[in-house]
């Protein structure tokens, strides 16, 4: 039977109008039937009084309706089941509150509730957590900036922790409130490594590596809870004493500076004379260690010499000792231009003038060469002859002495 058939429900009666039948009517006929089937009264008059049921009531009607309403529920519930998971998302499907599966991004269908659920967790998205401040500077958390270092000095520290998930189970499943403790574990790891340092080294130069160390240690202590939390970065925001010592805290920075200013100058200074000391040191050195190397060498030679000398001196005593004087009087003579010569039997200071006569003999040897070539030639060829020098050398002594004979 059709539920736009007029006739349906109604006891063979027309129905005064002809359109589609009223579903709120239907229903509360419905209830009625159903009343009266069980033998309890009907509400839908009003009245207060008891009315029988229609006793044209048919089981068909009520197998018809309800089917239809039990079908369309249950589409309505297992279309409840999709869900979409989007590309930075991870499903987590869960089945009597008990984890089931991880999903994918994409369309994905699970039996409906209460037999099963899901959550969507996002594991591409940046999270970030503020300790010592809430979205500026200025606003200040003084409970969670203030740290105590090394030195005993307090500080005031602000810096942001930034983190992913990489894994969706355990951010869900492991703990109740993953995002505070990642709040709770960065307070306690930057509190451990101030502690640690002076107060020098986390205002200036180790603030980078601060960072790096707190970062370290909260992924530690956040795997040891798997908590399923990747620390990808670590700021420090601001570091600095506090305001009531800020005033005496920049005197005795700029006093450190001008220390170092001044060391690094008298640095400077080492740079520039050291060197020069330990290269002429190593001058010096190398002087005195050629200096020894010459001296002795020579005394080895001059050692050697003399054991030669005196094997020849052996052999020839005489003919040594003139040698000997004669190579003396040679080096001597070499090395100076005068000679007085007091000659025997006259009581007269001959004059030689060594270095007139080395010129005269010098300008004289190529004139002669020029006017006798034979000559020259003769006396170059055979030097057992020394006859045309000795007389040449006779001439100039003469004309010397008589000159100087003059002059006296």
């Amino acid at each position: 039977m059709s539920l736009n058939d007029p006739q349906w429900g109604g006891g063979g009666g027309k129905r005064p109008n002809q359109g589609p039948p009223d579903l709120e009517e239907l229903w509360r006929d419905f209830n009625r039937r159903l009343s009266g089937m069980i033998g309890k009264k009907s509400g839908g008059n009003g009245g207060g009084g008891s009315e029988r049921p229609p006793t044209n009531f048919s089981p068909r009607f009520l197998g018809g309706g309800a089917g239809v309403l039990l079908a369309l529920g249950l589409v309505v519930w297992l279309a409840s089941g999709f869900y979409i998971v989007d590309a930075s998302q991870r499903g987590v499907v869960l089945r009597f509150g008990k984890y089931k599966e991880t999903t994918e991004s994409g369309l994905r269908w699970r039996l409906p509730y209460p037999v099963e659920s899901h959550e969507l967790v996002n594991i591409s998205g940046v999270r970030t957590v503020e300790v010592g401040y809430r979205g500026s500077e200025r606003n200040k958390v003084l409970k969670e900036a203030l740290m105590l270092t090394d030195d005993e000095n307090i500080i005031n520290i602000q810096f942001a922790v930034q983190y992913i998930l990489k894994d969706p189970v355990e951010y869900v499943f492991n703990n109740r409130f993953p995002d505070e403790s990642v709040m709770q574990v960065a307070e306690t790891a930057i509190r451990q490594i101030v502690g640690k340092n002076r107060m020098d080294f986390v205002l200036y130069e180790g603030r980078e590596q601060i960072a790096v160390d707190a970062a370290k240690l909260m992924q530690e202590v956040l795997d040891r809870y798997q908590t399923g939390i990747l620390i990808s970065k670590v700021t420090m925001q601001n570091a600095q004493p506090p305001e009531q010592v800020q005033a005496a805290f920049d005197d005795a920075v700029k006093a450190g500076q001008d220390r170092e200013r001044q060391k690094n100058e008298g640095q400077a200074y080492a740079n520039d004379v050291i060197p020069k000391a330990q290269g002429t040191a190593a001058r010096l050195t190398q002087e005195a260690e050629g200096y020894r190397q010459r001296i002795v060498a020579t005394a080895e030679g001059d050692a050697s010499r003399f054991r030669q000398i005196n094997v020849e001196y052996a052999k020839a005593p005489e003919v040594t000792r003139t040698r000997m004087y004669l190579e003396t009087m040679q080096q001597i003579y070499s090395n100076t231009s005068k000679v007085m010569i007091d000659a025997k039997g006259q009581g007269n200071l001959l004059y030689l003038p060594l270095d007139k006569l080395m010129q005269a003999s010098g300008a004289l040897a190529p004139a002669n060469a020029a006017a006798d070539p034979a000559r020259a030639g003769t006396a170059t060829t055979s030097p057992a002859d020394p006859a045309p020098v000795v007389e040449r050398d006779t001439r100039s002594r003469e004309a010397l002495r008589s000159r100087d004979r003059e002059v006296r």
